[in-house]
Formats: structure tokens, C-alpha cells, sequence
């Protein structure tokens, strides 16, 4: 058999391979076109996670790096969610392997604890920048699979969220992985090989272990596929029970180790989130966020040019998929970005099959040829929509990555190089909770306090860190009745002007500043975080 020829990676370049499946006997890593796509998603995603320094969500430090830390270390913070058993290890457990390494070869250095965790996450995200390029030529062709790999590259969110260490990220390299797999999304299920379905399942069951939201996507998928098989006993009695109860056995072992008991952490978090919507306590949104702001705010420009690839392609089982992982988010009251980051890949993809179209072949002309001038529109149309895109998500990408919402980032990276030096004893946080990272980035075993917003089973009752913002100066002088002086406090400025006599009074000073944001998220503006520490300390 002849090898298939490289891509041309020209965005401007109007050939098309058309699918023929036996070339993909070939498609493995050790594939020249596979290597070289994964070669420049690895690079890129290395670059993409070195750039990404603002603050999104608190989970990616406190439900993944923050645990981590604690099991390596010996000392971090555990949220009132581990006490809970909501939270499976299996995640935390990644990263606490790599502080392990860097603690070894004597790397546990601020730089590296700030930054190789990201990195080790972008190595995740590559390979699942692969996957989606296999999974688009498998669906569709060459062509599509190389504007699909530009959509997912240059989307804004992806480039703000993938490399981030948040379980959601993982939740999604793994699902584009496991969908590559899965006979009912191929367009002829007898071309793939018998173990094909396994891997499915066990990749599927694994990123169910890691987020058991993960499920809504599998059940999905699941029952597609038992429609389509013809062996549904084999499936149901020989494949998905076996292989889902060897993986989360192994994920009940690995919480039993960890948690010192049995912990059965679907059902705890089935509990929690579903039966007693205690996300709800994060806040909540109308039914339809994710189809009028959040699903269309992630997606961004490229929007228009997914919804024309889904009615052109006529690829309903991944448009359904994209559907029911939106209608079933949206009759939950918490919502957020991460939860659907999983089908942002499909609707890129779709993007890219629309893309392809735009400088295809003229299927109005039997002979698929074209005139030159037919040609030179339909090239310029396509790059035209190539320069839109680019100039509408690359620089929301760097803002977002790099400006909005640095601060609270830069402060404990700051504070990190301080105690290295020796300089920190103790640090109050005097911010909404869990508004920065903790002991995983600064890394030195000194005493630090938040204010507590664990929930509380009284309805209406307001936590520590509600407390504080209803009347900052009230708050802070009852604090400091009972407290231990710390050498060190952290606030953002809207709070700051409520405390400067505060301040005055108990001596400290202004020592540093860092820029947060231009504007509002969920409160008022946070500007800028300020770092005060006691006079002539």
C-alpha cells in the first residue's frame, strides 16, 4: 500500500483528500502527518500554557493542585468538599506524581511549581489536539481535519481553559479520545478493529472517574450505540459492566488509600449536586444560559460557521451529542463555562468542516473542476473567514490569558519569592474565599488564612467571606480581636478603601501592588490587589 502523502498545512490550499478508510491503517503516532500534527499541537500548547497567567475558576488550585500538594508535601488545604467525599483523588493524584519528581530532583523551586503543572496538563491537551484532528478525518476528511485543528487552536476559550489544571480539562482531552473510539460516531463501524470499543469504554469510564458529570456524555454515546450494535448482549454483559467496574474499582482504591475509608464518590456526588442541588449554592442561572450566553460566549465567532457546518454535514449524532449536553446542563441551577467545555472540540470541528467547504471543490460541476474566476472568489472567501476568525479569538485569547484577572495570580507568585527568601511568617487573606491560590504555589509551611464559605445548612446564613463584604471594616475589627498578627495581608482595592484606618491602626503598610482587572465579573470592579505587611518588619 502506497503511504499517504503529507498535508499541505496551506489554509489557503483548495485540494481535497477524499476519506477512504483504508488509509487509516496507518494512523498512529509513528503516521509522518500524525507526527508532525502532534509535533506542532505540542509546541503550541507549551507556548499556550507559559502564556495563560490570570485566575479563572478556584477549582484549578484548590480541587486539583492545592490537594496534590498536601499529599506530596504533607501540608495544604483541603476544602469542605474532601471532608464530604465528593471529590475522587484519582485527579489530584496526576499532579501530586509530579511534585514527587520535581521534590526528587530538588526542583520543588517557585518556577517549577508554579508553571510545570500547566505544562504537564498541555502535554493532556495535545494529545487531544490529535485525537480531534484523527477524529475529523475519520468523520470527514484530510481537509476538514486541518481547519479543524486551526479552529481548535485559535478559539479564545480553548486557548484560555485547556492547559489550565482543571479536571474539566482532562474531562475533555478524554472524551475526544474516547469518541475517536466509539464505533456509532465512525461512518462504516467495520472498518475499525475489534478492541476499538473497549478502549471507548474504559477511556469513557475513566473520565467518569475523574468528573462524574462525565456520565451525561456517556449515556449519551451509550445508548447510541447500543441502538446501532447488533450484539447488544455482548456489549451490555461483556464490555461496558466488566470494563466500567474494573475502572471505577480501581478508582474506589485508589480513594480508599487516600481517604483512609470506603468512600463511594459518584454517589456523594450524585447526592450533593443532583438530588440536593447544592451547587446551587454557588449561585445559579436561568435555564437557557448555555444556549444565549455561555455555550455562544465559549464558541464566540466561531458560532455562525458551526451551526452552517452541523446543517451542511449533516452529522446529527455528534450535533445531538453537542444538544443533549447543553439541555441536560441546562436543568441544573449552577452553571458554568467548564462544565460543557467537553463538546466545544465537536463544535469546532463542525467549524472546520465548514471552513473546508468554502474553498472545496465545485460539486455543482460533475467533474468536481472549477474556472479560474470561481476559483479566486471562493479562495477569497475562505480566507477572508480564516482572518475573521483569527483577529476576533487571538487577541480575546492573549487578554483573556494574560490581562483579565492576573492579579491574584502575580500576588502569590510574588509572595511565593518571599518566602523563599525567608521574608513571609504569616499571611491573612482578607478576599472573597478561595480568590487566589495557596500553599501549592507558594509552597512554604507557614500559617495562612481565608475566609470560609463552606455551605451552611441554615438557609440564608452568611458565610465568613459574605460577612466580610456585606461590612469589611465591622468585620475586620471583630477578626482582630482574637487573632495572631500575620506578617503579611492581602486585599483587593474595593475592600481596601473600607480599611485603610483598619490598617493604620494596627500598623501596616502598603509594600505591594498588582493590576486584577479592568473590569467586573461577579462583584463590583477588583482593580487591583494590594499586599500590606506590619512597619519595620
Amino acid at each position: 500500500m502506497k503511504q499517504r502523502k503529507n498535508l499541505d498545512v496551506s489554509l489557503t490550499d483548495n485540494t481535497t483528500t477524499k476519506h477512504n478508510p483504508k488509509t487509516f491503517k496507518n494512523n498512529n503516532f509513528t503516521h509522518p502527518l500524525l507526527k508532525n500534527v502532534f509535533n506542532l499541537c505540542l509546541f503550541f500548547r507549551f507556548v499556550n500554557a507559559l502564556l495563560v497567567q490570570t485566575y479563572f475558576n478556584p477549582d484549578e488550585h484548590w480541587q486539583a493542585l492545592e490537594v496534590a500538594h498536601k499529599i506530596s508535601f504533607g501540608y495544604g488545604h483541603l476544602t469542605w468538599e474532601w471532608e464530604k467525599g465528593i471529590r475522587s483523588y484519582l485527579h489530584p493524584v496526576i499532579f501530586a506524581t509530579l511534585y514527587k519528581v520535581l521534590a526528587f530532583f530538588h526542583l520543588d523551586k517557585p518556577w517549577f511549581m508554579i508553571r510545570t503543572p500547566r505544562l504537564l496538563q498541555s502535554i493532556f491537551s495535545a494529545i487531544g489536539d490529535l485525537y480531534l484532528f484523527k477524529l475529523s478525518q475519520e468523520i470527514f476528511d484530510d481537509r476538514v481535519a486541518k481547519f479543524t485543528i486551526f479552529a481548535q487552536l485559535t478559539n479564545w476559550f480553548m486557548f484560555f481553559c485547556i492547559t489550565r489544571t482543571l479536571s474539566n480539562s482532562l474531562e475533555t482531552v478524554l472524551t475526544i479520545v474516547s469518541l475517536y473510539y466509539w464505533p456509532c460516531i465512525r461512518p462504516s463501524a467495520s472498518k475499525i478493529s475489534r478492541g476499538s470499543r473497549k478502549w471507548a469504554l474504559a477511556i469513557a469510564a475513566l473520565a467518569c472517574a475523574i468528573r462524574p458529570t462525565s456520565a451525561i456524555t456517556w449515556i449519551y454515546i451509550g445508548l447510541l450505540e447500543l441502538y446501532l450494535t447488533r450484539d447488544k448482549l455482548k456489549f451490555v454483559l461483556l464490555e461496558v459492566i466488566p470494563i466500567g467496574t474494573l475502572i471505577l474499582g480501581l478508582t474506589f482504591l485508589v480513594d480508599r488509600w487516600m481517604y483512609g475509608t470506603w468512600v463511594l464518590v459518584p454517589l456523594n456526588f450524585l447526592k450533593f449536586n443532583f438530588l440536593s442541588s447544592g451547587g446551587d449554592y454557588y449561585g445559579t442561572h436561568v435555564w437557557h444560559w448555555y444556549f444565549t450566553q455561555g455555550f455562544t460566549v465559549m464558541v464566540f465567532t466561531f458560532l455562525p460557521f458551526s451551526l452552517a457546518g452541523i446543517f451542511k454535514s449533516k452529522q446529527w449524532k455528534l450535533s445531538g451529542l453537542i444538544a443533549w449536553s447543553l439541555a441536560i446542563y441546562s436543568l441544573l441551577g449552577h452553571k458554568e463555562f467548564r462544565f460543557v467545555l467537553p463538546v466545544l472540540p465537536i463544535a469546532l470541528m463542525f467549524s472546520g468542516y465548514w471552513l473546508a467547504t468554502i474553498g472545496g471543490p465545485d460539486k455543482s460541476n460533475s467533474r468536481g473542476k472549477r474556472s479560474p474566476s470561481t476559483h479566486e472568489r471562493r479562495s477569497a472567501k475562505l480566507q477572508v473567514a480564516v482572518l475573521f476568525l483569527a483577529v476576533s479569538n487571538i487577541p480575546m485569547a492573549f487578554y483573556m490569558s494574560m490581562v483579565h484577572q492576573r492579579g491574584t495570580e502575580d500576588v502569590m507568585n510574588y509572595l511565593s519569592g518571599e518566602a523563599y527568601k525567608g521574608k513571609v511568617k504569616s499571611i491573612l487573606f482578607f478576599t472573597p474565599c478561595h480568590a487566589t491560590p495557596y500553599y501549592s504555589t507558594l509552597h512554604c509551611n507557614v500559617s495562612m488564612r481565608f475566609l470560609d464559605c463552606t455551605p451552611n445548612e441554615e438557609k440564608g446564613a452568611l458565610d465568613e467571606s459574605d460577612q466580610f463584604l456585606v461590612d469589611p471594616a465591622g468585620f475586620a475589627t471583630e477578626f482582630a480581636k482574637n487573632w495572631s498578627i500575620p506578617s503579611h495581608i492581602v486585599l483587593f482595592d474595593s475592600q481596601e478603601q473600607l480599611l485603610k484606618d483598619f490598617l493604620a491602626l494596627h500598623s501596616f503598610e502598603e509594600i505591594k501592588r498588582f493590576f486584577h482587572a479592568h473590569f467586573k465579573v461577579d462583584r463590583e470592579l477588583q482593580a487591583s490587589v494590594a499586599v500590606y505587611t506590619r512597619k519595620g518588619q
